[in-house]
């Protein structure tokens, strides 16, 4: 028997006996009158009361010195020492608690606070109560726990012994309500719709598919949020938005999830150039209340957000970095810079695909300072409306930093006849092999013979949170997902 095995072991006998003395090593009541946090904070006043204070938490160490000892409790707040001696506690008790309790133990004690000789704040223990025993023993400390693989998949572990990693997820909510607020300030209303889809649309991506067994067919689990939210603007609504997960079944990296949360915003009587102005300010509102600064270090890159953003024109960089110019080139011609460049395509892919290939390979890892990447070509872009002076392109924005994409948004098309071609043409795509092409939803092309407005429509996901971070967008989720651990 290992020495886990052998520690839990220990605990199983210690849960029994404790059972055969009448005591419920699970009740569902605390009593705890005070947080860890409020008696450190408010040491003084909360001494010189006469009211005996109670807190509740996991035990982390106990130090015993024969008939006393000191107990290292910590909450969601912090820690706090109890002190604990036989006379105080009574000779029952206090044999209870060295036989039974052990670090790991959520125990709830009743005292009042005092100062050692070090000028600790202390708790003396007047009384105890068990409310969890624990059968396994959590790591005293994060270095009990190194390799990344143990610490995504026993992720109540690495927040129990890691206060860096709980700070990161209460981060995380700081950054989500950073974006809910400054929505809601702008009048935008939020809404929820619905996860399973007839046609999954809004994104190039292969969709997961589920069955519903109540009506005896089969969902798509939806890709993105946009098909739905602008249905919405068809039926009244000028503001609207959703932060809710979404489902792509691709590959996993640094940047990439298969399931993960995504905010999208659409904009009656907006374009665009609207969205330019507004996102700056969204921006730098996301990034100070997270980071509690403007300026970031991420990707071996600080950056300021606050000085001006750049404007990245897609065909000019193609230009320059490329030494392609998207108005004449051919689809051989493109096949050949992908030869040239090692880079992996399948024999369907066309000429968006191809483009959009050669972007990420050459141009992305050199946008480094935060701008706007503008106008690509209409290949790329089946839901943007096409600029008028050039109606090859799109009127379609990226927020760019540090060699990634962090946001995209664009004036929505709106003409059902022209979506209904784009739909068709990436149909042709799917038909070619093309899993991740868009697929043509009649109801939506319904929906816009009814009549869009000029919509502004954008989009952020997680990815700018995981970016913001510096780390990979598995670590600052929960639970990833992971591969099996079956043989």
């Amino acid at each position: 028997m290992g020495r886990l095995e052998e520690t839990r072991d220990i605990r199983l006998k210690k849960l029994a006996l404790i059972k055969e003395l009448g005591i419920d090593p699970y009740p569902a009541q605390s009593l705890r009158t005070h947080s860890t946090a409020d008696l450190a904070n408010n040491y003084e006043r909360l001494a010189k009361s006469e009211r005996l204070l109670t807190i509740a938490g996991r035990i982390r160490s106990i130090r015993r010195h024969g008939g006393s000892g000191f107990v290292d409790v910590e909450d969601g707040t912090g820690h706090f020492q109890v002190f604990i001696k036989k006379d105080a506690l009574g000779e029952n008790d206090y044999r209870n608690f060295t036989e039974l309790i052990d670090s790991s133990d959520v125990v709830e004690f009743t005292g009042k606070l005092f100062l050692t000789k070090q000028n600790t704040k202390t708790l003396e223990a007047k009384t105890f109560r068990l409310l969890t025993k624990s059968i396994r023993a959590i790591p005293e400390s994060y270095f009990g726990l190194k390799d990344i693989e143990t610490r995504l998949r026993k992720r109540y572990i690495d927040l129990a012994v890691n206060p860096e990693s709980r700070e990161l997820f209460v981060r995380k909510s700081m950054f989500w309500k950073a974006i809910r607020q400054f929505l809601e300030d702008r009048d935008f209303i939020e809404v929820q719709i619905p996860v399973f889809e007839d046609v999954p649309g809004g994104a190039e991506a292969e969709p997961f598919v589920t069955h519903h067994n109540a009506l005896d067919r089969d969902f798509f689990l939806r890709i993105s949020l946009e098909l739905p939210l602008k249905r919405l603007l068809v039926g009244g609504f000028e503001r609207v938005y959703e932060i809710g997960r979404i489902f792509r079944n691709e590959g996993i990296s640094a940047e990439h999830l298969q399931d993960y949360t995504q905010m999208e915003f659409y904009w009656a009587y907006a374009d665009y150039n609207n969205l330019q102005n507004m996102l700056i300010a969204f921006y730098r509102s996301i990034i100070e209340k997270t980071c509690g600064s403007l300026v970031v270090k991420s990707c071996g890159h600080e950056i300021d957000w606050g000085q001006e953003w750049k404007t990245y024109d897609y065909y000019q960089l193609f230009n320059v970095h490329a030494g392609i110019n998207l108005h004449q080139t051919t689809e051989l011609e493109l096949k050949k810079k992908a030869d040239e460049l090692k880079i992996k395509y399948e024999t369907y892919v066309k000429k968006g695909r191809l483009i959009d290939l050669i972007y990420k390979k050459t141009i992305r890892p050199l946008l480094i300072k935060p701008g706007f990447l503008i106008n690509p070509p209409v290949e790329i872009e089946p839901l943007a409306k096409r600029m008028p002076e050039d109606p090859d392109r799109v009127q379609r924005l990226q927020v760019m930093a540090w060699g990634t994409e962090l946001g995209k948004g664009f004036s929505e098309l709106n003409d059902p006849i022209d979506q209904r071609q784009r739909f068709e043409d990436q149909m042709k795509l799917r038909q070619a092999g093309d899993t991740e092409a868009q697929q043509l939803d009649e109801d939506y092309i319904e929906a816009l013979e009814y009549g869009l407005p000029p919509t502004a429509g954008f989009g952020l996901s997680e990815r700018l949170f995981s970016v913001l971070m510096d780390r990979p967008i598995r670590e600052t989720t929960l639970f990833p997902p992971m591969k099996s651990t079956d043989k």
